[in-house]
Formats: C-alpha cells, sequence, structure tokens
C-alpha cells in the first residue's frame, strides 16, 4: 500500500503503520514522539512504513496522548511594521524547528485596551496554549502583558524605555517570575550613531522622533539626545505623531521653509527614528535643492528592504530582528525546560538586549564646509 491514503481512500492510521512495519502501534507512537526508547532498526522500519503509506500524525491526537499542546500563544502589535513582522518569521521559524506550532493574534497597538488584552490571553487559554510570547511595541501593551492574568510562562519583546513610570511598576511586577523579556539594543545603537556623526566632523542635527507611545520610539529619543549632550552635537528633535513618511516630509518641508524664512542656518545632518521617515525626508530635501550628502546627511532606523537601493543608499541600523525572534523562542523553550537558558549578549533594565548594528552607506558623508 502507498501514497496519502488508506483503505477506502480514507486518510492511513498509526495502526496501519503499525501492521506494515510489523510493530506494536505504542512502537509508532514512540518513534513519532521522537522516543529515545526505540532501537535503530525499528526506527526505520517505522519511518518507512510511513513514507511509503503518507502517513500524518493528528495534532490533537499527540496533544491527548502527551497531555500537551506544544502549541506557544502569541499575541504581537505593531503588525503592520517590518520589525515586528520579521521577528514574528523567525518565531515560527524557531517553533516549528522544535516541532511547536503558534497561535497568532494579531491587535491594534494604539487602541488596544488592558481589558483587550486579557480577553485575547482568554482566547489563547482556552487553546491550551504552554506558553505565550507578547510583542508589546507601546506602553500600553506592555503594561497589558505584565500584568496579564496567566499561568504559564510569557516572554515579552519590548525596548527598553517607555514615556512614563507605569511601565517601570509593571516590569518589576515580573521579577523572579516564569517570564523573560527580550529586546533590541537601541540604546547603543544610537549612541553609535552620534559617534559616527561626531567623527565625520557634524555639530548640528534634527532628530525626526517617532510616536510617542512606542516604546522604541521613546527609547531612541532619550538614547539620541544623551548622546548629543556627549559628544557635543546640537539637536533639534522634531515631534512626530506617526512613523509615516508622508508625515516626516511634511514636518520637514515646515522646518526647511521656516530656515528660509528666518535666515537661519541649517544643520548638516537629519536622523530619523525610522527608515520610512528617512524617505519622507529625502523627498522634502530634494524639492528644496538640497543634496545628499554634499549639502546635508540623512541616516535612518531599522534597516527595511530596498533603503540600500534608494538614491543615495541610505546610512541606517540593522536591529537584527530575525535574531531577536530567535531569542524570544529560546527563552520559551527554556522557561518550558527544553533547552539550558541561553546566555543573554547584553541586559540592560532587566531586558535581554541583542545587539544592532550601524550600516553606513553613501547617504551619509563628513559634514560640509559652511
Amino acid at each position: 500500500m502507498s501514497g496519502t491514503t488508506g483503505k477506502g481512500g480514507k486518510r492511513p492510521s498509526i495502526f496501519e503503520v503499525a501492521k506494515l512495519a510489523g510493530v506494536s502501534h505504542q512502537t509508532v507512537s514512540r518513534v513519532i514522539n521522537h522516543s529515545p526508547d526505540v532501537s535503530v532498526s525499528t526506527r526505520a522500519k517505522v519511518q518507512a512504513a510511513i513514507d511509503s503509506l503518507g502517513y500524518r500524525p493528528s495534532n490533537s491526537a499527540r496533544a491527548l496522548a502527551s497531555r500537551r499542546s506544544r502549541t506557544i500563544g502569541l499575541i504581537a502589535g505593531g503588525v503592520s511594521f517590518f520589525g515586528p513582522i520579521s521577528t514574528i518569521a523567525a518565531i515560527e521559524a524557531t517553533a516549528r524547528a522544535h516541532g511547536l506550532f503558534l497561535s497568532i493574534a494579531m491587535v491594534d497597538e494604539a487602541r488596544c485596551t488592558r481589558k483587550d488584552f486579557e480577553d485575547v490571553c482568554g482566547t489563547l487559554i482556552a487553546q491550551n496554549v504552554e506558553a505565550f510570547i507578547f510583542i508589546t511595541p507601546t506602553d500600553t501593551m506592555f503594561e497589558a502583558a505584565c500584568n496579564a492574568k496567566v499561568a504559564q510562562p510569557r516572554v515579552l519583546v519590548t525596548s527598553t524605555h517607555g514615556t512614563g513610570a507605569r511601565g517601570n511598576s509593571a516590569l518589576r511586577k515580573l521579577t523572579g517570575k516564569n517570564a523573560a523579556i527580550v529586546g533590541v539594543d537601541q540604546w547603543y545603537a544610537m549612541h553609535e550613531v552620534v559617534g559616527l556623526l561626531h567623527r565625520l566632523g557634524h555639530r548640528s542635527a534634527w532628530y525626526l522622533a517617532g510616536p510617542g507611545e512606542w516604546r522604541d520610539a521613546a527609547t531612541r529619543l532619550a538614547a539620541w539626545e544623551q548622546s548629543c549632550a556627549e559628544f557635543s552635537v546640537d539637536s533639534v528633535s522634531i515631534a512626530t505623531q506617526s512613523w509615516d513618511a508622508s508625515e516626516a516630509y511634511a514636518r520637514i518641508n515646515h522646518h526647511l521653509e521656516d530656515c528660509g524664512e528666518r535666515g537661519a542656518s541649517l544643520p548638516t545632518v537629519i536622523v530619523t527614528a525610522n527608515d520610512n521617515q528617512a524617505i519622507g525626508v529625502t523627498r522634502a530635501l530634494h524639492e528644496h535643492g538640497i543634496r545628499i550628502p554634499k549639502d546635508m546627511s540623512l541616516v535612518g532606523f531599522d534597516d527595511i528592504p530596498a533603503v540600500d537601493s534608494l538614491y543615495p543608499p541610505l546610512t541606517t541600523v540593522q536591529p537584527h530582528f530575525e535574531q531577536l525572534g530567535r531569542a524570544a523562542m529560546q527563552e520559551v523553550l527554556a522557561l518550558l525546560g527544553e533547552i539550558s537558558r541561553p546566555a543573554a549578549p547584553r541586559m540592560r533594565h532587566g531586558i535581554d538586549l541583542i545587539p544592532a548594528t550601524v550600516v553606513q552607506r553613501s547617504s551619509l558623508a563628513p559634514a560640509p564646509r559652511r
């Protein structure tokens, strides 16, 4: 018998596999569940029968037999952006490599209340998830994830800084509990950016911040301002309500026109809190006849696809989102007792941090003489 169906066109069963291999169905079950208590020759016979029949084990049956769902619940905000989506893809690939499944719930990070978050947790608990991963880009989501009434292990993916004290209070509640927090070392990356600007002779800059409720934006802004003070870079921070290129374009246009009306000096570099904003800035500078980098340099953050093909290619920060996703899933595996807890490259503020890399391209050059 071969193919993907059993007798009468039905899906082949574990009993048919056992009969073809000449073993008990319990032995087949041990092979499927990777038990070490099976000889090499028996395992080979069972696998050959599985391949011949095209047998696929039932996930629900395996869960019933093992009393484990092998399912991880993931609640994510910010899924319209490159970083969270890349992180989720890496989490899923790592989970699958370890025989685990993801049940994913996507929420609106701007409108998700604490009650909404608890309701989504309840839905996933009803699926018998064994652990949670929370991707929490905003303060509201972060606080909800810290305070969520779940007994399962939880791993939070977030940034080190928020805009208020409530996040720090929520973080302290997780100390010593069945939890871990991972993120990208955005503070150090921004410090590296400002240090690079200083070495290239830049002493005046505009910084286009991201939306204040996002923890990434808060971390990058705080790191920018402290680093500028350290390296004696005169900076003007420009607030924004979104990460959008269109808003960045409008705000930089306004500042350029205002400088023109007042006869004020322009900075030698603009740094943006993400690459979308840098794209909007590129358009505004072009329309004002300002050449990048001859007249003014430009630096972004996130290294999204295609920014290396902008004209000129964009200098930016690569946060290594795939590595972040793998680290989050490894923390889950460690909390479930399946692997030893991985060593964190860096830890600050109770968060295990993945390094980020400054990628220097031709949008950044030495400061022009004026």
